[in-house]
Parts: structure tokens; sequence; C-alpha cells
């Protein structure tokens, strides 16, 4: 059995509504996808899509950035989708690109706006080949988190 993709899902205030229309768009295909999402931004789309299951962290400036980047340190985030608003200031800027960078360390797919996250679920490969089952599937194990277990 294949495990499920598992998807971080975080939006910027400007944006959530950006995000909400895309989980919407793709709801289907985010369905058997195991998703965690910053606390606001997660409960918009799990009003938006009730057949998602999202599993909740603290709210982005209250820490649940960094809570998505520790479950990226652990292996246990395969995507990472983050529409940021790069025109308003963020206070916890820092935050936002120590995960970036985990992301980038750990080779996590990343799409930063609607246009890269919809290559992300529908050209990247995650998407499965078997016509039967169109679903997220988590990649193999990459070799860095291999190295450090």
């Amino acid at each position: 059995m294949t495990q499920p993709f598992r998807l971080a899902l975080i939006a910027h205030d400007q944006k959530k509504d950006d995000m909400v229309a895309f989980a919407r768009n793709y709801e289907s295909l985010l369905a058997p996808c195991e998703i965690v999402a910053t606390g606001t931004t997660g409960g918009l789309i799990q009003d938006a899509c009730p057949s998602l299951t999202i599993a909740r962290v603290k709210r982005g400036p209250l820490g649940g950035d960094q809570q998505i980047g520790a479950l990226i340190a652990e292996g246990r985030i395969d995507g990472l989708i983050f529409f940021v608003d790069p025109l308003s200031p963020m206070p916890h800027d820092v935050d936002v690109k120590a995960l970036m960078r985990l992301a980038s360390v750990y080779d996590i797919p990343m799409a930063l706006n609607r246009a890269t996250a919809e290559v992300l679920v529908q050209k990247r490969g995650l998407l499965r080949d078997d016509a039967a089952e169109n679903t997220l599937t988590a990649p193999r194990v990459r070799q860095d988190a291999q190295r450090t277990q």
C-alpha cells in the first residue's frame, strides 16, 4: 500500500482566499492526502472543503510556521504549498525564511503561488500513473533523510 502524500498548506493573510479557492478546485486530489496547515488557513480550508481532513498547528506568527518546519526536518512532510504575499511586510519574516530554507535543505517540493501549486499537483509526478486512482502519493524516502536516520 502506498503512503499518502503529506502536504503542508500555509497562506499569508492576503492570500487566504486564494488558498481556499485552490483547495476547492483540487479538493478531490487533496482528499486522500495527509494535510497539515497553520491555524487560520486550516480552519478556512476545512470550512470550505468538508471532505478534507486537516491537522492544524498554531497560527503562523504564533509558531505554526516553525511547527511545520519541524515536521519537514523530521521527514513528516512531502510537499509544501505556501501562498506568500510579497507586497505586505511580515513581522515574522524570519520564521517564513527559515521554513523555506528547511524545505530547500530537505528537498521538499515547495510552491509559493497558485500557478506553482497547480504544477505541483498536476505535473510534478506526484499524481499516480495508475489512471484508476487519481491521488497524490508520497515520493520515495530522500537520500538526505536516510543519512540522518
